[in-house]
């Protein structure tokens, strides 16, 4: 089977046909279709735990066993349309790119200084940062070695291709730290690197795997793609304008650590000279002190509100990646999906 990761398209405008407001959605009603398939997910990362060596065991099972809601297993499962008598394979799929993603998190809070993931303190917080770097890097290893043992190379070449982009685009957001030059379409591009490539590979793999939608591995990668960019531009936004009891992990780090994302910019594109001064002097160095300053600019140039119209654009490209597409499957829970996440945009910066 000649597996090829296909390249999204940019979002475009378009007009908005989202799911009427009145079918509100849950994460419970979206996964429903492959809570078996989950589950079989679950224990199958839980399993890998016994190949690695015992003495690294108790930091392995600490990494695989903190998957909050799995979203890209459920990509994964939706895509491919999973039941409880699904292939192994299917299952297989979704553990290695669950792996790879565990493992750019507990890389991630190294390298962000992150105190909590998911309610509960970071590996990093707990075991110091050598032991956290090195786990990581087995969990990268071990997704390989998984991969390996399909019966073509093909899969271990896209799952490479699609690791090393995620690997890419954190340097190069490493790279743009404090760059008050940077530019939207950067920022865009780093998104999808990091993480609408394994979005965009779930779905496309799911697919694959699935006899409904073999032959529609391209939209489904689209789907991912533009998913995966509005979910971490919500991700973004969270950190400014959410808060860690709702998030379950420590937000405000972006500005600690120099990345400056869409709210940001948006200031910047926006602001009056005199206040682009006064942002960049809050901002390098870096004065947590004078966060309240840099949130009244925020909200001075309304970015808050052009951030969620950005991310509707971006949950609509991925509706209308399926326009084409024979209905059936699970794809009606996919769509549901893009409905779910912007609820939970538009909860952003409400006060409860």
């Amino acid at each position: 089977m000649a597996m090829l990761l296909t390249e999204p398209q940019k979002v475009v405008s378009a007009p908005k046909t989202a799911f009427p407001a009145e079918a509100r959605v849950s994460w419970k009603r979206i996964a429903e279709p492959v809570l078996p398939f989950l589950e079989r997910v679950s224990d199958a990362l839980a399993e890998q735990v016994k190949s690695f060596k015992p003495a690294i065991g108790p930091y392995a099972h600490y990494a695989l066993t903190n998957q909050g809601k799995q979203l890209r297993p459920a990509l994964v499962g939706l895509s491919g349309n999973a039941t409880e008598n699904c292939s192994e394979d299917l299952v297989k799929v979704a553990v290695i790119i669950e792996m790879v993603h565990l493992a750019t998190l507990v890389h991630d809070d190294v390298i962000d200084h992150a105190e909590m993931r998911r309610s509960r303190p970071t590996l990093a917080s707990k075991w110091g940062n050598e032991i956290t770097v090195l786990v990581g890097d087995c969990l990268f290893a071990h997704a390989m070695e998984l991969t390996a043992s399909f019966p073509t190379v093909e899969m271990c070449r896209i799952i490479a291709i699609a690791t090393n982009k995620v690997c890419t685009g954190e340097i190069l957001q490493i790279q743009q730290r404090g760059n008050m030059q940077l530019r939207r379409e950067e920022y865009y591009e780093v998104l999808g690197m990091k993480t609408a490539t394994l979005f965009a590979l779930a779905c496309e793999l799911g697919a694959a795997f699935s006899l409904h939608y073999a032959k529609n591995r391209k939209e489904f990668n689209s789907f991912g793609w533009n998913l995966g960019t509005a979910y971490q531009i919500y991700d973004d936004c969270l950190d400014l304008f959410g808060s860690e009891r709702i998030a379950g992990k420590s937000l405000g780090t972006d500005l600690t650590n120099g990345k400056f994302t869409l709210p940001i910019l948006l200031a910047m594109e926006k602001a009056t000279p005199t206040d682009k001064t006064r942002l960049k002097n809050c901002l390098v160095p870096w004065k947590p002190e004078l966060l309240g300053e840099i949130m009244a600019l925020l909200k001075k140039y309304d970015t808050l509100s052009e951030s969620k119209h950005i991310i509707e654009q971006f949950l609509q490209q991925a509706r209308l990646s399926f326009e084409a597409v024979h209905p059936g499957g699970n794809i009606t829970a996919l769509l549901h999906l893009t409905d779910f996440l912007s609820q939970q945009t538009q909860h952003l910066g409400v006060v409860n």
